[in-house]
């Protein structure tokens, strides 16, 4: 039985829209028409809406702004710093170099680091004070220290905004602190950070081959060089240690000197004290026990020297029973490791203090007091 097979009609490949299979309508419109219709309608409808919001012919966006001021309190870094800053001034010198200071007296007395002037204070170079409003006047120097690393300037100005001394003994590690002053030259910069630690025995050397001993508090608030001589304040905007030194990382140029994160200040309480007496004077005095000690021993303790000499005749050291080679390992009720830690508690107390130290001479261990005399500056 054989069936009767329709015929296949052939088909061509091609797209869906465009396929035979389809018929014409009645009024001519092919599906393919009905698509490029819609395509149109849709690039005007964008184009319109586009317009309506604000596009292509000329409309305008409308950006929405806050106005809501911010309320920065008075004991916020941001109200601190606004305090403060116009209190701070910059310093540069004929002899090159630079750095910070805060006034201190509204008569013009400016506190700054003996460092950051004594080149040009030997020199006789011209020393420049930049107030934060931008005026400069020449200084004189009132007087200067080369143990604690401080030194007062005179500009010829009154009604100055003098800063207020806080109590550097107060203070606490933890406790929240900001540096202000002109690091490479960038005056009125601030910086946050807190007391990382207290009583470091820091030395620093002066151009004139002089040693300054500080028992410092250290920060790890920013402190780059034009930093010297500026204010450490706490919460309250009182000053309560004078910047002046950092550490670098061992083989660091100084080009390639900055904060690392070891910044190191001079306490205000001994720096008010050495200012007062700078202004009175000129000149400022410091407590010795009238030893000479052995910097190249390594600890621990400070060793006395055995050199002619090494107990001054008469001196608080003398006094107290203190022979050449003694090694101090106490003073004040703390621990001594080497030289530079001694010679710092020392400067840190007064002329006249008395004060219980311990030492060893061969194995035996032994105290005494000596009442501090001052020193020969």
């Amino acid at each position: 039985m054989s069936f009767l097979r329709r015929k296949s009609r052939a088909r061509i490949d091609a797209p869906w829209w465009n396929s035979q299979d389809f018929s014409q309508s009645r009024s001519g419109v092919s599906p393919g028409s009905v698509v490029v219709l819609a395509i149109i309608a849709g690039i005007v409808g964008g184009i319109l809406g586009i317009n309506a919001t604000g596009g292509f012919f000329g409309g305008r966006a409308n950006l929405v702004s806050a106005s809501n001021s911010v309320e920065r309190k008075p004991d916020s870094v941001a109200g601190l710093a606004n305090r403060v800053v116009p209190s701070v001034v910059s310093i540069t010198t004929g002899s090159g170099s630079t750095g910070s200071g805060f006034i201190i007296d509204s008569a013009g007395f400016i506190l700054t680091n003996n460092h950051v002037i004594e080149a040009a204070a030997l020199s006789k170079a011209k020393i420049i004070v930049t107030l934060n409003n931008g005026e400069e006047f020449e200084s004189k120097v009132v007087g200067r220290d080369a143990s604690y690393d401080l030194a007062v300037l005179k500009i010829l100005a009154n009604g100055l905004p003098a800063l207020q001394f806080g109590d550097s003994d107060k203070v606490a590690v933890g406790d929240a602190v900001i540096a202000i002053g002109s690091p490479l030259g960038l005056s009125g910069t601030v910086t946050l950070g807190i007391i990382s630690a207290k009583d470091r025995a820091v030395t620093a050397g002066g151009s004139a081959g002089e040693s300054s001993f500080i028992n410092a508090l250290q920060t790890d608030a920013a402190i780059n060089p034009g930093n010297s001589g500026g204010p450490l304040i706490d919460t309250t905007g009182a000053v309560i240690g004078v910047n002046s030194a950092i550490a670098t990382l061992s083989g660091a140029s100084t080009s390639q000197a900055g904060s690392i994160g070891l910044g190191f200040a001079i306490p205000i309480n001994q720096a008010r004290k050495t200012a007062d007496q700078l202004i009175k004077t000129g000149k400022a005095s410091y407590p010795v026990m009238g030893v000479s000690i052995d910097m190249n021993f390594a600890g621990p303790g400070a060793k006395v020297t055995t050199a002619d000499g090494a107990v001054l005749a008469g001196g608080p050291a003398q006094k107290a029973g203190i022979q050449p080679g003694d090694l101090i390992i106490e003073f004040a009720g703390k621990t001594i490791n080497n030289g530079d830690e001694l010679i710092v508690a020392i400067r840190s107390k007064n002329i006249g203090d008395r004060v219980e130290i311990k030492y060893k001479r061969g194995s035996s261990t032994r105290t005494a007091i000596v009442v501090l005399a001052a020193g020969k500056n």
